[in-house]
């Protein structure tokens, strides 16, 4: 693994009122921040510590991302039901994906080479873009919606936040599923993506509470859990049928973390605050841990 420079800023001023959600990293020390509360993209120099608008909002609020293999930026609209796709080069929206209806919440999305799965925290559904043989978007019609069925069972609570559903995404050590956490109930769930059919992971009776943004690496699993402060490290088979929480580790300086990726041997997160009383005017960062 690579080493950060010792000279990056360990934290990194957002916009006040940004409310930063969901954090991408490509090859460079570049990373891609997406705002919730405006909706907009922001570019983020991990070296200096500065950041520019690399999008102007693509909706009401723009939330979870992935980029790929060809330079595209997927951004998550959250609310309004939408997928837009930005071309980094040119800093145009290329395509853009009605996918949910009035009762939906587009969060998360996990890119393979042939495809894009996306999350709904609000109706128990998959949306899968199918790219061609030369990586080409689907064109809207093309899009599939999958009904989730098995053990993940859709829950409603008194609260906006006890209402969210399926949330990060990614794909099992081996390939061959997704995995999804449930944010109202502290689950994972191992989805065939075929079928649509969930069952649970066996994580010898634990639970990651609030599950957010997830990232894998081999066969370790990070989940930050945003409203408990928390990103749990999860040991998973190669199948990720079972897994077992081998550390929960923290940071003074978490404020409600949805999201992280890695650079080096640092994450990088997004406080995404949501426990402030005035988010449109709160003060917001990134925050940087050496793991």
């Amino acid at each position: 693994m690579k080493t950060t420079p010792a000279e990056y800023p360990t934290e990194i001023p957002m916009p006040d009122g940004s409310g930063p959600e969901s954090i991408v990293i490509g090859d460079g020390p570049f990373a891609y921040v997406s705002s919730l509360q405006t909706g907009a993209v922001y570019r983020v120099d991990l070296a200096t510590g500065t950041y520019e608008v690399f999008a102007p909002p693509v909706g009401p609020t723009a939330v979870g991302m992935a980029l790929d293999w060809h330079g595209r930026l997927f951004v998550c609209g959250g609310i309004d039901g939408s997928l837009s796709v930005i071309d980094t080069s040119s800093k145009t929206v290329v395509a853009r994906y009605q996918l949910g209806s009035d009762r939906s919440f587009i969060n998360e999305i996990v890119l393979t080479p042939h495809e894009a799965w996306v999350t709904d925290s609000f109706a128990p559904v998959l949306y899968r873009l199918p790219f061609t043989e030369g990586g080409e978007l689907p064109a809207e019609e093309q899009t599939l919606r999958i009904p989730i069925t098995g053990e993940l069972v859709y829950q409603e609570g008194p609260t906006f936040a006890e209402c969210f559903n399926s949330n990060g995404i990614v794909r099992t050590p081996d390939k061959q599923a997704l995995l999804i956490v449930q944010t109202n109930t502290g689950k994972i769930f191992r989805v065939e993506p075929s079928t649509g059919e969930a069952s649970e992971v066996d994580l010898g009776g634990e639970r990651v509470l609030w599950g957010d943004g997830m990232v894998l690496e081999g066969t370790v699993l990070h989940v930050v859990q945003n409203l408990e402060n928390t990103v749990s490290v999860i040991e998973l088979d190669a199948t990720g049928s079972t897994g077992k929480v081998i550390e929960r580790w923290t940071d003074p300086r978490f404020d409600t973390p949805t999201c992280m990726a890695r650079f080096g041997d640092r994450f990088y997160l997004s406080n995404a605050r949501f426990t402030t009383p005035s988010p449109e005017t709160a003060e917001f960062r990134l925050i940087a841990v050496k793991r």
